[in-house]
């Protein structure tokens, strides 16, 4: 072919693939990765497989709503379409200026996807995409037309169609087509349409006015009325079924003004503001719920720290230790589940394995709890950002109408992580302390990801995102409903200047001209994908930079009062907080924590192993106060008795050295539970258990301390009971994963030789053991002929077609040139893979010789 002679248009989709470039291909199979899993043999293997129903649709479930608009114009366009006829549609008689210019855009992609094919003077929709866009009365598309005259005509006599082109003015031809085809003309004239729409009955022209915009079926009597007979008679309508008629797509589009949607949007609407709020108002906000994200996290997980609630046979928590959580946390149940699965999302909560299984804090929390306060809200906001269980299901019912429970199974979505992106970058996209309005996001997300049907509000990408926007507030993505900078920054999108958006779904940043100001969007910035480990470690690093200083100090001292309290008026040190919080119950949160020392709490520190002058050491060395004396009078008292009484395992005893105090237990009816009887002197025994003879001992107001075997004391630390090393949960992906550049490469690599083998031309077999092979099929030779075949290929030097079968069955195309052939194995230069390569000659198929190339 000579430089000058235009290449001839393709006759396939996998034509038009062989004509692309790499990088072509590669932004194909990085926007629909399902294409390369597995990676084809060949671009005919590709074409097919970007033909099949579920990738098409999961395509066109990704495209944005201008672009779905045009892939649904070229469903009802004559196929194939000229871009002229496909802007006519999209455009209308009024040729709107947004939609010629967005146009180019929305075909491009859809060309980019393998959705459309073909020059603009032949474009053509793939043939699955059609049937799932075009009309009929099963599935009516969204723009509303009906079938073509042509398709409704379909099965009618052809007497009545000759009745219907005279009633229309034409003159009556010899068959059925070409009077269908002078019907269809007449309809498609916008002059003689106008002047037989001139001679319509006012009642006819309502009717058609009904139905113009869509549904366009309608019912109809036996016996129709004057306005629908009108209509009837010159095929305005036409009879589906009985007692049903339609309005030819032609005739729609004619009143339409040539358009096939009521309302084109090539431009994404925008985000609108609901409020402004200064940056560093937003930053102090957010940072303050950052700080309640991190303390609530670690009071929901001491709460467990002696064993949390028992796990479900079918898993996850009951509706009755959610309520009993909610209330240890002191927040709403809806809340308290987000809590919980996001503990456990982020690996700091899962069961213990045991027979009586419980959920317990993993060996990891206490790993995450020393951390600096910033790398432990990172650590969170990460687990939330990418994971996909969905905390708003929680209540709901599954598809067998079972109850959705905190940490049970169903709860996965895996939309959430790219929803979460999504509205986070379009908060990211507005000016620093702006507030967007819910109903503007939500309107924005639907325009890039419609639905292909009737919208809905309580669609699940809708209702993520306004879970995203209250979650995003409680852990302090948002500060007073604007992003803060901490988040920009985990987001990676720090250093981008608001309004800037990215058209990722080519593949490639818009040019300088593309920035737009953030109240005027001319294109989607779709949501951008996870970033690499590399990037992610920079974008956490940052976050913590900006979140630091923005967290209150922690302290190092309690103000102690008179009335057995302590107020904390910050967060504490942590040795500080860990001791505090044994020895004391905590009364109330907030700006200030104050903390009530009872004897219980008092008792619960002396069976952690501390004595009464280390409580006092410790009270007088980080209370800003004097220590009060009823405070040192109770941990005095409780000291003095604390121990006195000894529990340990027979079924249980009690011993102590005060024989009166032991008569004192024995006559007080609180005791008749335990059961007890005396064995000596300094000896009960009981039939509870050691657990439940404290528990009843400690009622009554003594102060028992449990022993070992050995008589000693045992002291008991909050922090005893964890579950083994259990990694956090996987997000369950909503696809297969967007190749990176090294797969990619090596994809189209081998795409590309698997295509050089299969469409290699070859030489005719003339052999009389040769097998005539059929298009794309293996060659077959017998082994004397494929070895003969081999040698003589090494001495004149040229490459061979062959069919070959590796070790896992898998069959293959090759084109090679032979080096040597000795023990049974070929060493040979493969074209295909680009590299020398030894093939076991018995797992070669057959052989051909390639024909020789034109001049």
């Amino acid at each position: 072919m000579s430089s000058d002679e235009k290449p001839s248009a393709p006759r396939s989709l996998a034509e038009a693939l062989r004509a692309r470039d790499d990088a072509s291909l590669a932004a194909l199979l990085r926007a629909r990765p399902d294409l390369i899993t597995p990676v084809p043999t060949d671009l005919t293997q590709l074409a097919t497989r970007a033909g099949t129903r579920a990738s098409v649709v999961r395509a066109l479930e990704h495209l944005d709503r201008f672009t779905l608009q045009t892939a649904e114009a070229l469903a009802v366009a004559a196929e194939p379409a000229t871009y002229g006829e496909l802007l006519g549609l999209m455009a209308g008689d009024a040729r709107e200026a947004a939609v010629v210019a967005a146009l180019p855009g929305a075909v491009a992609v859809l060309r980019e996807q393998a959705l459309v094919w073909g020059d603009d003077d032949r474009l053509r929709l793939v043939r699955t995409a059609r049937e799932l866009l075009a009309p009929s009365p099963q599935h009516p598309s969204p723009t509303g037309l009906g079938p073509s005259v042509r398709e409704a005509t379909a099965g009618m006599s052809p007497g009545r169609i000759q009745e219907i082109v005279s009633a229309a003015g034409l003159p009556t031809t010899h068959d059925a087509v070409s009077a269908v085809t002078a019907l269809a003309a007449l309809f498609g004239d916008r002059r003689r349409m106008g002047a037989l729409l001139a001679e319509a009955p006012a009642e006819s022209l309502e009717v058609l006015d009904r139905l113009v915009w869509g549904p366009p079926y309608g019912q109809v009597t036996a016996d129709p009325a004057v306005r629908l007979r009108w209509l009837l008679d010159r095929g305005l309508l036409l009879p589906t079924a009985p007692g049903t008629v339609v309005m030819p797509r032609e005739v729609a589009l004619h009143l339409r003004g040539g358009s096939a949607h009521r309302a084109p949007e090539p431009v994404p609407p925008a985000v609108e503001a609901a409020a402004t709020r200064r940056p560093q108002a937003v930053d102090a906000a957010a940072a303050g719920q950052a700080y309640t994200a991190l303390a609530t996290v670690e009071e929901l997980l001491k709460d467990w720290d002696e064993g949390g609630p028992a796990v479900l046979r079918a898993g996850g928590l009951s509706q009755r230790d959610l309520k009993r959580t909610a209330v240890a946390l002191d927040v709403s149940e809806p809340m308290a589940a987000f809590w919980v699965e996001l503990a456990y999302a982020a690996g700091l909560i899962a069961s213990d394995g045991e027979a009586d299984e419980r959920y317990a804090a993993t060996p990891f929390f206490d790993e995450w709890v020393e951390r600096p306060a910033a790398e432990r809200w990172v650590r969170l906001a990460e687990a939330w950002l990418a994971g996909t269980r969905t905390p708003g299901l929680i209540g709901g019912r599954d598809t067998k109408e079972r109850t959705l429970s905190a940490l049970g199974p169903g709860l996965d979505r895996s939309a959430a992580p790219e929803v979460r992106r999504r509205v986070l970058a379009l908060l990211a996209g507005l000016p620093e302390g702006t507030v967007p309005t819910a109903e503007s996001v939500l309107a924005r997300l639907a325009w890039e990801r419609p639905l292909r049907g009737p919208q809905r509000d309580d669609d699940l990408r809708s209702r993520l995102a306004r879970w995203t926007l209250s979650e995003a507030e409680l852990l302090g993505i948002t500060g007073r409903g604007a992003l803060a900078s901490q988040a920009r920054a985990l987001l990676g999108a720090a250093a981008r200047p608001h309004g800037q958006v990215t058209d990722q779904a080519a593949g490639s940043p818009q040019g300088p001209g593309d920035k737009l100001p953030f109240h005027h969007h001319a294109a989607p910035a779709p949501a951008p994908g996870p970033l690499s480990p590399a990037e992610q470690a920079v974008a956490s690093a940052a976050a913590e930079r900006i979140l630091a200083p923005l967290l209150p100090e922690p302290l190092d001292h309690v103000l102690l009062q008179a009335d057995l309290t302590a107020v904390a008026p910050g967060p504490l040190h942590r040795p500080l907080a860990d001791t505090l919080g044994v020895l004391a119950d905590v009364e109330s949160k907030g700006g200030a924590t104050v903390y009530r020392f009872t004897p219980g709490s008092v008792r619960r520190a002396l069976d952690a192993g501390r004595t009464a002058s280390d409580l006092h050491a410790f009270l007088a060395e980080h209370s800003r106060t004097p220590v009060p004396q009823p405070l040192t009078y109770l941990i005095d008292d409780v000291a003095r008795r604390h121990g006195h009484l000894r529990v340990g395992a027979a079924s249980a005893y009690v011993r102590c050295d005060d024989d009166a105090m032991l008569n004192e237990i024995l006559a007080d009816k609180r005791a008749v539970a335990l059961r007890l009887r005396r064995l000596a002197p300094t000896v009960l025994a009981a039939q509870a258990d050691p657990a439940a003879l404290l528990d009843g001992l400690r009622a009554m107001g003594f102060a028992p301390a449990a022993e070992s075997a050995e008589g000693d004391v045992l002291i008991t630390r909050a922090d005893a009971h964890r579950s083994p090393p259990r990694t956090a949960p996987e997000p369950v992906p909503e696809g297969p994963p967007v190749p990176d550049g090294t797969l990619l490469s090596a994809a189209i690599r081998a795409i590309r030789a698997g295509d050089l083998a299969s469409t290699a031309p070859r030489k005719p077999a003339d052999d009389a053991n040769a097998t005539a092979q059929a298009p794309g099929a293996l060659p077959r030779t017998s082994p004397a002929d494929t070895l003969a075949t081999m040698q003589a290929a090494v001495l004149t030097g040229e490459a061979v077609w062959i069919g070959y079968v590796n070790a896992e069955g898998a069959a293959s195309q090759r084109v090679i040139a032979p080096v040597r052939v000795e023990g049974g194995f070929v060493t040979a230069y493969d074209h295909t893979a680009d590299e020398v390569r030894t093939y076991p000659l018995h797992r070669i198929t057959g052989v051909a010789e390639l024909a020789d190339e034109e001049a």
